[in-house]
């Protein structure tokens, strides 16, 4: 099973209710190693086109080519998940300052010192 760092990229199986099988989506991991080495775990935050409406505290991914990413994109932080890391595959890597404005907001949205 991959194992998977707070900032990486990675591809999340997602099943439509309308078809039988699934889509493959992007998401940020937020999580550190520890919860997927004893879980199996990982924590993770959506990701979504640039097209589509902002919502606050939206990150927006600049550099796409070491994302992963196709098109323009954002992490929405208010969109957090436990996924199943066996279910996942990285794809790639925000930059440490995309990471830290995502790790500021999480913080501010969970009532941390973010």
């Amino acid at each position: 099973m991959e194992s998977f760092s707070r900032g990486d990229v990675i591809k999340v199986p997602f099943a439509r209710a309308d078809r039988a099988t699934r889509q493959w989506r992007p998401a940020l991991v937020i999580s550190d190693a520890r919860l997927h080495d004893v879980h199996g775990l990982a924590w993770v935050l959506m990701i979504t086109s640039a097209e589509n409406r902002g919502w606050p505290d939206d990150v927006a991914v600049r550099d796409l080519a070491s994302a992963g990413l196709p098109v323009p994109s954002v992490i929405r932080t208010a969109k957090i998940a436990t996924i199943d890391s066996a279910a996942a595959g990285k794809i790639g890597v925000v930059s440490a300052a995309v990471l830290g404005q995502v790790m500021k907001r999480v913080g501010r949205i969970l009532g941390g010192a973010g």
